[in-house]
């Protein structure tokens, strides 16, 4: 994943508010076409600031943004919002840590999956509910009548994960983005979610920009680690190195917080990782 034919995203940014220190300072990463790239660090270092700014989302917040950011060859930087609004959610995807304030509580699922669907193509009522049973099944979840009739409030948070996530990749998109995606989920439905993007990835070769806090759930699935502290990328390297030789002080801090046996089993978990 090094020749640079094969980036799909490329970030060189700094984002600051008026009055306030900056945010994000240089921030410069490469995220290849098919590739799973995890973005941890503590609450208040600028993930998501970096994920709204791919998005085009900082303007309505004051922020200053200074750099580019190249996607499918394009600056995002330098694109009109009304063409972003295309790329929102065709060619870039957006998970959020909260399915269930992020889905429309009023709306049952199959009206709003329609409308996730119609935003972005042209087609007739089959072509829809075509799409609508490939994403569904592609997370695992129905696309029975049933299912389909249900309101939010009606599905378990894993289920409401899933829904969201099927939105989100309806058209899939080259790019999708998960921010603390699995944060607000049980062990056993974070460990779902983290194998379901897996799959997304092989099966599909969708690229993953997997924003997190925790490390172990990074480990699982990332092929390579940007380590953010403080609004700076501090290291970057495969997930393997990342775990067996942390180089910068706060990656070596980060590694040494965790538990001896979670950390052992972490470095295989990198191990299998870097052979994906």
């Amino acid at each position: 994943m090094t020749d640079s034919a094969s980036h799909l995203l490329s970030t060189h940014i700094s984002v600051s508010y008026q009055g306030k220190p900056p945010v994000l300072r240089n921030v410069m990463l490469e995220l290849q076409r098919g590739e799973i790239l995890g973005l941890v660090g503590q609450s208040g270092s600028g993930k998501s600031t970096l994920a709204l700014a791919i998005l085009g989302l900082l303007d309505g917040k004051g922020a200053r943004i200074e750099g580019s950011i190249e996607f499918q060859g394009s600056d995002l930087l330098k694109t009109p919002e009304r063409d972003l609004r295309k790329l929102r959610g065709r060619s870039l995807g957006l998970v959020l840590q909260s399915p269930l304030s992020s889905l429309n509580p009023a709306l049952k699922i199959r009206t709003q999956l329609r409308e996730a669907w119609r935003a972005h193509a042209n087609g007739s009522r089959a072509d829809c509910e075509a799409a609508i049973a490939s994403s569904l099944a592609s997370v695992s979840l129905p696309a029975d009548e049933e299912f389909l009739r249900r309101y939010p409030s009606q599905l378990s948070v894993g289920q409401a994960q899933r829904v969201l996530i099927a939105m989100t990749i309806i058209h899939r998109p080259a790019l999708l983005i998960a921010d603390e995606a699995t944060s607000a989920l049980d062990v056993i439905t974070q460990s779902e979610i983290l194998a379901l993007f897996a799959k997304l990835n092989r099966e599909t070769g969708m690229a993953i920009l997997y924003i997190s806090h925790d490390l172990p759930s990074v480990a699982d699935i990332c092929h390579r680690i940007a380590i953010l502290h403080e609004g700076e990328i501090v290291e970057l390297d495969s997930t393997e190195r990342i775990f067996s030789a942390p180089q910068h002080p706060y990656t070596r801090k980060l590694i040494a917080a965790l538990p001896a046996r979670l950390g052992l089993k972490l470095h295989r978990v990198s191990m299998a990782t870097s052979g994906l």
